[in-house]
């Protein structure tokens, strides 16, 4: 059972909300991971041939489907038993598939089974990643002063990018120091027993934290929902629909914006395999930069000036960087990857509170594994695959940029028409909003 503290956001203790803020590290190393060695991995377990690269990312898009199933399961248990415990839960699965991946043997020593194992690995490991930012972001935001909601929440996306920026210090690390045939035989392995390592340390430092206060709340009050999924669907459906199309936005901008660029440098012949992963090492900088810059803002103004603006944005510089980092000079395709770091980062930022303030406590995991991951799963995993696809099929660089402006351009008027959900002075920082908010 959990803990009987009372329900006062200010009785979260600081290091409750940094161990939860920071575990979203694990998460994003381990996808970023993947996508940044996606060249690496394509010859280690695909054999190296013409369609490994794109059989590479399809896998990627495939294990992506299995991310709202995992948000499903680890939202009903955190909605109903709490949200300590599923984060307990995941990120323990979590290790186990980051040390097993490090362990696998690769397609010279047994063929075309690699990559489907491989695949299997990378399924279980999207099911155990489902619940895990959604989880955090309800915990920030439940433990949050109402006044700071949109900054204390932001700090998941800022951790996030702390492990994406881990990601690609380690492959850099990796690919500059040992050779070619060194990488494909052993060196690959490295990054994934770090995650492995960082995953095991999340799991014991979670043990550590204290229970949401408004489960607690719920504890006391007799109100947590019998059946969470069924009560979103049935009392939420609006706030879905303004989740799913928050969360496209943010993974689109993230997913082709940041994490397919090192692909794209490379595979368009513009950066060798060291110098992209460096350059998305400053894309992951700046990211961490603009986060809580975009969190403060959004509760100075509210979130939804903020979104539309950056709609707005994502409508128009994808674009034009894309087609600038197509033209190969390297000052260029610096500044490209830094603004599209940019506009990514602070969807990311004001969307982790914005998506959260769209459902009550109560069913609050579940409304948020309906709504963020589903639209994960579409245009996060599906879009580094069909990105690299156009630029092959097309030879357009700039058609990555063209995906995310017609993404902002779909979500505009959902953003133009939404609820404000930026709390008033007098909320409390962590009851339950009004139905359909």
């Amino acid at each position: 059972m959990p803990h009987t503290h009372p329900h006062s956001a200010a009785e979260i203790s600081r290091a409750s909300m940094v161990v939860a803020a920071l575990s979203t590290v694990v998460e994003w190393y381990d996808f970023t991971l993947y996508l940044y060695f996606a060249t690496v991995l394509s010859r280690v377990f695909f054999g190296g041939g013409e369609t490994s690269l794109l059989a590479t990312l399809g896998g990627f898009a495939i294990a992506y489907a299995m991310r709202p199933l995992g948000a499903m399961v680890f939202g009903h248990v955190g909605d109903r038993i709490g949200r300590q415990r599923t984060l307990l839960l995941s990120m323990m699965l979590m290790t186990l598939a980051m040390l097993a991946t490090a362990l696998l043997p690769g397609y010279a020593a047994i063929g075309p089974a690699a990559g489907a194992v491989l695949m299997l690995l990378r399924c279980f490991m999207a099911f155990s990643v489902g619940g895990e930012y959604t989880g955090v972001v309800a915990y920030l935001l439940e433990g949050a002063q109402a006044d700071r909601r949109g900054l204390i929440t932001s700090l998941a996306s800022a951790a996030s990018e702390i492990g994406a920026l881990l990601a690609v210090a380690v492959s850099a690390l990796t690919v500059g120091l040992l050779d070619p045939a060194q990488l494909d035989a052993w060196g690959w392995r490295i990054p994934f027993l770090v995650g492995a390592v960082l995953a095991g340390c999340v799991w014991v430092a979670r043990s550590t934290m204290e229970e949401s206060p408004d489960f607690l709340r719920q504890v006391r009050e007799d109100s947590v929902p019998e059946a969470p999924l069924r009560h979103t669907l049935v009392h939420h459906r609006p706030a879905l629909l303004r989740t799913f199309a928050i969360s496209a936005l943010g993974s689109i901008t993230y997913y082709v914006g940041i994490t397919y660029v090192p692909t794209f440098l490379v595979s368009a012949g513009l950066l060798a395999e060291d110098r992209s992963l460096w350059m998305s090492t400053l894309a992951a900088v700046a990211v961490i930069l603009v986060t809580p810059l975009a969190g403060a803002l959004c509760d100075r103004v509210g979130r939804r000036p903020v979104l539309v603006w950056l709609a707005a944005a994502g409508m128009l510089l994808p674009l034009g960087m894309f087609g600038l980092m197509g033209g190969g000079n390297e000052a260029a395709i610096a500044g490209g990857a830094i603004t599209l770091a940019f506009l990514a980062g602070g969807v990311s930022a004001v969307g982790a509170s914005a998506t959260a303030e769209q459902f009550p406590g109560e069913g609050r995991l579940s409304g948020l594994a309906l709504g963020v991951t589903v639209a994960t799963a579409l245009f996060g995993g599906l879009t580094p695959f069909l990105a690299e696809l156009l630029v092959q099929r097309t030879g357009w660089h700039a058609a990555p940029g063209a995906m995310i402006a017609a993404v902002a351009l779909a979500v505009l008027p959902v953003f133009l028409t939404m609820p404000e959900t930026r709390p008033q002075p007098q909320e409390r920082p962590a009851g339950p909003l009004p139905s359909g908010k």
